[in-house]
C-alpha cells in the first residue's frame, strides 16, 4: 500500500522527526535514516529538504528483521512538504496504519493541502 500526503507551511525536518517517532511507536526498529538539506536554485537563502526512513520489523523464530515501511519527505518550510509511505501490508498491519495516520492527521491535519490524499 502506498499513501501520500502534500502539507503546506510544514518544515519538513519536524515531518521527518514526527513520522519515525510515529512508526517507532508501532513496534518497529529503524532499518535507515537520512536526511538532507540543498539550497534552492533561485533563492541562496531558502532550503529544500529531502528525507527518507525505513522500518523494519522481526519476523520468525530467527528474529529475521525485514522492512515494513518505508517514509519519503520532500519540501521547503515556507510551501509545500509532500510525504510518500510506502508499506508492506503483511508485515504492518491495516490497525497500525491507521494509528499511524490518526497520529498523524492529529498533528499535522490542519496543515494538509486541498490536494486529495491517495491511498494506492
Amino acid at each position: 500500500m502506498q499513501i501520500r500526503k502534500t502539507y503546506r507551511d510544514v518544515n519538513p525536518e519536524l515531518l521527518y522527526a514526527e513520522v519515525r517517532d510515529f512508526v517507532l511507536k508501532q513496534g518497529t526498529i529503524i532499518g535507515e535514516s537520512k536526511l538532507e538539506t540543498y539550497l534552492l536554485p533561485d533563492n541562496s537563502s531558502a532550503f529544500i529538504s529531502r528525507g527518507s526512513l525505513t522500518f523494519k520489523v522481526q519476523v520468525g523464530q530467527a528474529k529475521a528483521e525485514k522492512e515494513c515501511l518505508r517514509a519519503h519527505i520532500v519540501g521547503t518550510v515556507k510551501g509545500e512538504t509532500k510525504m510518500m509511505l510506502d508499506i508492506n501490508d503483511e508485515l504492518f498491519s491495516q490497525e497500525k496504519v491507521a494509528a499511524l495516520q490518526d497520529d498523524l492527521s492529529f498533528i499535522f491535519g490542519s496543515y494538509e493541502a486541498d490536494i486529495t490524499d491517495e491511498e494506492i
